[in-house]
Order: structure tokens, then C-alpha cells, then sequence
């Protein structure tokens, strides 16, 4: 398998955030270009974005294929054959950047063999990343320090539950209260994960739809972190590169 300097990829997710940026303070730039197929919008920024990390990531890694959000249309029967590729979403949460709230993401994620083994979350506005790394660990970076993120915190009772400021479901009281969720917390994109990975959330579960590009870069952070992400519908660990990039509900925990 290539050996991958995560230090690359970092660089990459904050020089996509830039370009995010420079759409976010510009009023002439922001608007919405597109709706995607599931009539979410798509804006200049997620283009920009997609283009810089497409074109960065076959450029350093060109026998390792991208798939992205913005460049999705890859037959089954081709990615099938894939051992390893790079999971990206350019711009995740883009009705929070239309809200300007800072709260999205630039994801950049490795699979190997259906399992992430690299993730990278960078928040532009907030000036943190978060990055998962197989037999390394979790970090944080933020102003110019590095912490390392675990679980030994972990709780069994008083759970705190992070839960989506765009994507609520009525199926999440169930689970709240099976686990003893006690307290909320809410925030967008994959933010939700990095908030487990840190130990300010106990748990986050989602029953609602999401794609493989949400969710491959924030399961590498907290698997490498110590926490669990499940298939709701099987029970086992959540995998990827299905013939259906719609995921199913998970829990995080």
C-alpha cells in the first residue's frame, strides 16, 4: 500500500479552506451556483475547493483514485476494484457556510480495503484540524499546538449527545434515552465527530441520510481516538465503498 505523509495532506485541507475563504468574505462570490441531487445547493466554494484537492492529490498520489462529492459519478463496477482511495468532501456542511455560521469542514479521507485509515478535518473559520492516523493516534492542532485525543474519559452514565444544528430526527429520542443522554450539545458538519473525539460529547448517533464523503474522514478521528462508530443496520463496524454511496444511520459512541 503507498505510504502517505500526512503532513501533505494537511497542508491540502488548509489550502482547500483558503479558497473556501476567499468565497466566504466576498460578497460578489457568494451565492449559490447549483443544487446537488438531493437539492442541497452548491456553491463556488465547494467547486473551488473540489478543483484544488482533486488536482493536489493526483498530482502527490496519482495511483490512489479520488472520490469526492463534487466528482462522484464513478461506476460501481470501477470502484469495486479499488483497494485504497481518497474519500473527500470539499465543502462539508455548506447550508452552515450559507448560514455563515463557520461551522463547516474540508474532509479528506484514505480507505483501505472498505476501512478509513487517514482522516483529516480542517475548519477554516475556526482555524483548527483535526486529523485520525491508523496505528498513530488522534490529534488536534490549534494555534501552532498539537494534543493528542482519547478516550480515557469515557462515561457510562450522564451522556452528553452532540446532535445536528440542520439535520435533526425524531428517531434520536430513543436512542438518547437508551444511552442516558442527559445533555445536548449542537453543531454542524462533521464537527459532530471531533466534538466525541475531544471528550465534549459522549455520543453522537444519526438515523437521518448522509453519503460516504460525511462521514469517512470524522470515522478515522475518533476510531484512532478510541471510540466506535457502528452500523445501525448490522451492528458492526461502519465500512465503505458500497455499491450505494448512501450510508445508513450510525452511532458513534
Amino acid at each position: 500500500m503507498t505510504k502517505i505523509n500526512i503532513q501533505q495532506i494537511l497542508d491540502i485541507a488548509i489550502a482547500a479552506g483558503e479558497e473556501i475563504l476567499s468565497v466566504y468574505h466576498d460578497e460578489s462570490k457568494f451565492n449559490i451556483v447549483d443544487f446537488k441531487a438531493d437539492d442541497s445547493p452548491l456553491t463556488l466554494a465547494d467547486q473551488k475547493s473540489h478543483i484544488l484537492i482533486a488536482d493536489k492529490l493526483e498530482r502527490l498520489y496519482p495511483d490512489i483514485p479520488v472520490l469526492s462529492e463534487e466528482g462522484k459519478d464513478i461506476p460501481f463496477d470501477v470502484r469495486k476494484e479499488w483497494k485504497e482511495f481518497w474519500l473527500v468532501d470539499p465543502l462539508d456542511g455548506t447550508k452552515e457556510f450559507i448560514k455563515r455560521n463557520g461551522e463547516f469542514t474540508v474532509n479528506i479521507a484514505l480507505i483501505r480495503d472498505g476501512y478509513p485509515v487517514l482522516g483529516v478535518i480542517y475548519a477554516p473559520v475556526l482555524n483548527v484540524t483535526y486529523y485520525g492516523l491508523e496505528n498513530e493516534g488522534a490529534f488536534k492542532v490549534e494555534g501552532g499546538g498539537t494534543i493528542q485525543l482519547n478516550s480515557l474519559n469515557k462515561k457510562g452514565k450522564n451522556l452528553i449527545a452532540v446532535r445536528s444544528r440542520s439535520h435533526a430526527s425524531p428517531e434520536e429520542e430513543g436512542i438518547f434515552e437508551k444511552y442516558h443522554v442527559t445533555e445536548f450539545i449542537s453543531v454542524g458538519s462533521s464537527l459532530k465527530f471531533c466534538m466525541v473525539a475531544e471528550g465534549k460529547a459522549d455520543l453522537y448517533y444519526r438515523h437521518g441520510p448522509t453519503m460516504e464523503w460525511d462521514t469517512g474522514a470524522g470515522q478515522a478521528i475518533i476510531e484512532n481516538a478510541g471510540y466506535n462508530m457502528e452500523n445501525l443496520e448490522t451492528k458492526i463496524r461502519f465500512s465503505y465503498n458500497k455499491e450505494s454511496l448512501l450510508n445508513p444511520g450510525f452511532i458513534v459512541y
